[in-house]
């Protein structure tokens, strides 16, 4: 397999402006059709081609349920103000109960998503959560957000977790972004994820800016480059990347706490989207996991990796 290009400092300006915004919000509407075509961009001659059509077809039912769901309940104010203050993430996922809504939302995609087709494992998959009680139902929402999902049952957690995804999207997209507070290094304002991976940007007033994207919510939040996204630390920090492959790709080390996280360059490529991208540029985990490198992000599309 090809090795790792020279481990270098990043040399790209870090961020033009002195006070860019912390948070973006997502926009659930436009995201996961985004996505979809991003996944269909990077199949084309990719070893990974069958399983990132699968999920272009998964990202696609995602965007098409939102059209017969109920608008999302919105926080009650007594919460947000309380997570405002005392820097907690208004969706909490540790605190967060599965309700109508996700049952909703999980319903609505697997009858959007059934009508694709699919290896039989995933169809196996839809079946168990189509016949699945609440309960159960329940608890796979749970070991989603605590990140215990059981490794002989990914394929239908990873359903699971694109229904959430779904749903706490379209909860965080109610947010007002200006409430939005640190919560803990390497954790969403909004939710309390983990980042999927960092993108330096190039928009309007941020050119060069530093952003985590949240793996549940789509919620952006601003870090300084040059940084653990994980522990915060400033020493020891690296850049990896695949020989020969795109400069707009790698990974961020860190020295400290032993782990990584990717860095897309979006202002060098505005395709790039943290979700399929991560998922196309599985050769670089593995390249890592070869040198013993931790991966620190999630990517619930990945479980199990």
């Amino acid at each position: 397999m090809t090795g790792f290009g020279a481990t270098r400092p990043d040399p790209t300006a870090i961020g033009e402006v002195s006070a860019p915004p912390f948070a973006r919000l997502p926009d659930p509407e436009r995201l996961f059709l985004r996505r979809s075509d991003r996944f269909r961009t990077v199949a084309d001659g990719h070893p990974l081609k069958p399983y990132l059509l699968f999920l272009a077809d998964l990202s696609s039912a995602q965007h098409f349920v939102q059209d017969e769901l109920d608008p999302p309940a919105l926080v009650p104010p007594e919460r947000a103000f309380r997570a405002e203050a005392h820097g907690m993430p208004p969706l909490d996922r540790h605190a967060f109960t599965p309700d109508a809504a996700c049952d909703q939302t999980l319903d609505r995609l697997l009858a959007v998503f059934g009508e694709c087709e699919m290896p039989d494992a995933a169809r196996a998959a839809m079946r168990m959560l189509a016949g699945a009680d609440r309960d159960t139902r329940t608890a796979m929402m749970r070991a989603v957000l605590a990140e215990a999902v059981p490794i002989e049952a990914i394929a239908p957690h990873v359903l699971i977790a694109a229904a959430l995804q779904v749903d706490f999207s379209r909860r965080a997209a109610t947010l007002d972004a200006g409430a939005l507070r640190p919560v803990a290094e390497g954790a969403c304002p909004c939710c309390g994820a983990k980042p999927v991976a960092s993108m330096v940007v190039d928009w309007p007033g941020a050119h060069g800016v530093r952003f985590c994207a949240c793996s549940l919510c789509a919620t952006l939040w601003h870090v300084v480059r040059i940084k653990c996204t994980l522990c915060g630390s400033t020493e020891r920090i690296g850049y990896r990347h695949v020989e020969g492959g795109p400069d707009t790709i790698k990974a961020e080390t860190c020295g400290t706490c032993g782990r990584y996280v990717k860095i897309f360059h979006q202002h060098k490529d505005p395709a790039l989207d943290p979700v399929a991208d991560d998922v196309a540029s599985l050769g670089l985990d593995v390249l890592l996991g070869d040198a013993r490198d931790v991966r620190g992000s999630v990517n619930l599309f990945m479980l199990g990796t």
